[in-house]
């Protein structure tokens, strides 16, 4: 089971009750935080979310209302004692290094008693166990380009499922029963048969089909684009930037790379997603409940995110 909260909601100023833009997904007591805008420390406490099982900082791009909180979180895990390393991924702009965009952040955090791992996200993602090997091997983090101001990316978390074990199969080909979890869990395995022989098998001689497994896409900041739907195609939950309620702030939106309520949900439905989320809410709008009609004409599961909001997914069947 996946849960995903959402800890700060707001776009470029915070409110009282809402902080700018963060948002973490849990899987087996670890953590995933998706930016870290001020403010995010502070919420996340009041909603109970517990930072210390951040592995991975996936930052959409490196604006302020979206990165200035990194320091103050290095500093608390740090009081925390905490030992683990932490990795800080993100979007590379041609010629440069991520190295370069975090410098500013990093060095106000001063020294730490853990590693601080900058990386640039592969084009074509990487799969949590390679940085953290108790991670599932099954969930990967994939990045897709969007469209804002800066270089920027999306991000898709992928939990992909086996298929069925086929206990008639296993039995079938002689394998002992105490290696059939090593085949379960995707490893090979050795084993003597009736025979004397040694043979070998592979998950795949005793495992049905891949079943469907969990996407959850967040999009950062961008205007509407191909690649943002492509990133989200498909997903159980897509958390989506929906900085102006109103349809006469489109071009308002074009301009400032932004998204409405209307074109978010209009990628959505495009998408073909189950269920989609609004944030990174502009501070002239007060209540954006006001404007959810404008998206829910496009996709009626539209919600209007906000501070605190969670949801547990699980595999279907």
């Amino acid at each position: 089971m996946v849960n995903v909260t959402l800890i700060g909601t707001a776009g470029a100023v915070p409110l009282p009750e809402r902080a700018l833009s963060s948002c973490v997904l849990t899987l087996d007591g670890r953590s995933i935080l998706f930016d870290c805008g001020e403010g995010t420390q502070t919420a996340a406490k009041k909603h109970d979310v517990n930072l210390m099982r951040t592995d991975v900082i996936a930052l959409t791009h490196y604006h302020g209302d979206h990165i200035f909180g990194i320091p103050g979180l290095l500093q608390s895990l740090n009081l925390g004692e905490r030992q683990r390393p932490i990795y800080i991924v993100g979007p590379v702009r041609e010629g440069g290094t991520i190295e370069q965009e975090l410098a500013p952040v990093l060095a106000l955090t001063g020294r730490l008693n853990f590693d601080v791992i900058p990386m640039g996200i592969p084009d074509k993602g990487l799969a949590i166990s390679d940085l953290f090997p108790d991670w599932s091997p099954l969930a990967r983090l994939e990045p897709f380009k969007t469209d804002h101001k800066v270089t920027s990316c999306g991000y898709s978390f992928l939990l992909k499922r086996r298929g069925k074990f086929l206990p008639g199969n296993a039995s079938a080909l002689g394998i002992p029963r105490q290696l059939w979890h090593f085949l379960q869990e995707g490893g090979d395995v050795c084993f003597t048969d009736d025979n004397g022989m040694t043979r070998t098998a592979s998950p795949s001689d005793v495992m049905g089909p891949a079943r469907k497994g969990i996407k959850i896409a967040f999009s950062g900041d961008t205007r509407v684009c191909d690649s943002l739907r492509r990133g989200a195609s498909g997903a159980d939950l897509f958390i989506c930037d929906a900085t102006y309620g109103s349809d006469e702030n489109e071009q308002t939106a074009l301009e400032y790379c932004h998204m409405t309520f209307s074109q978010a949900a209009h990628t959505a439905s495009r998408a073909k997603v189950k269920r989609l989320w609004l944030t990174h809410f502009s501070q002239r709008m007060r209540d954006p409940s006001e404007f959810l009609e404008f998206a829910q004409n496009a996709f009626p599961e539209a919600e209007c995110g906000f501070d605190g909001k969670t949801l547990d997914i699980d595999f279907e069947n």
